[in-house]
């Protein structure tokens, strides 16, 4: 048609964010991925074999069955203007490798951490403070419970005090959310800042 901009007319896509879900083996990333993704997530899940004995360390997490081995992937859609991509990192450490590829591009992380195994998350914690990528602490709380206040897990893990500590579930999609509000929030008012 004459005099029409049909570029104007036409909708645009969507900007995207991509977020990492990371911590230590057995924390719950997969979980939180597949509990707030509005699209069956895609999971590159493997079971357990007795190839990994003596080499994935099962102390706290004898239930565990199966093991994430290259990604997790969740879609959230906030707006017409915005969408949230989940890549859930492999945990153990023979998988590792893959954590550079997978943040690249990425805005910010949710680092999953299993008070049983505080330890499990500090290299989590260190490959996002060592890349100035920003993340918050999200606390998962396996059958429910929270034995620990933020503030305690804060000074376990050394987290300095700009980085938000929260409880959470990883089972519950409005826990999950919470947290990923939470990272967005911070992602927006470091933006603002800069």
């Amino acid at each position: 048609m004459a005099g029409s901009d049909s570029t104007t007319d036409a909708p645009s896509a969507p900007d995207t964010v991509k977020i990492l879900v990371a911590g230590g083996f057995g924390v719950g990333k997969t979980t939180m991925v597949g509990s707030v993704s509005e699209i069956a997530p895609l999971r590159t899940e493997e079971p357990l074999t007795m190839a990994g004995l003596g080499v994935d360390d099962l102390d706290g997490i004898e239930e565990k069955r199966a093991t994430t081995v290259a990604l997790d992937f969740g879609r959230i859609t906030i707006s017409r203007e915005l969408v949230l991509y989940l890549f859930g990192t492999p945990g153990q450490q023979r998988f590792w490798f893959m954590w550079n590829d997978l943040a690249l591009g990425a805005l910010g992380a949710v680092v999953l951490v299993d008070v049983r195994r505080p330890e499990s998350s500090f290299a989590a914690i260190d490959f996002f403070e060592r890349r100035d990528i920003p993340f918050v602490v999200g606390v998962n709380g396996f059958y429910g419970e929270h034995p620990y206040p933020p503030e305690d897990i804060r000074d376990a893990l050394a987290v300095p005090e700009h980085v938000q500590v929260l409880l959470c579930d990883a089972r519950d999609r409005e826990s999950c959310r919470d947290v990923l509000i939470a990272l967005i929030d911070q992602l927006i008012a470091s933006a603002v800042q800069a």
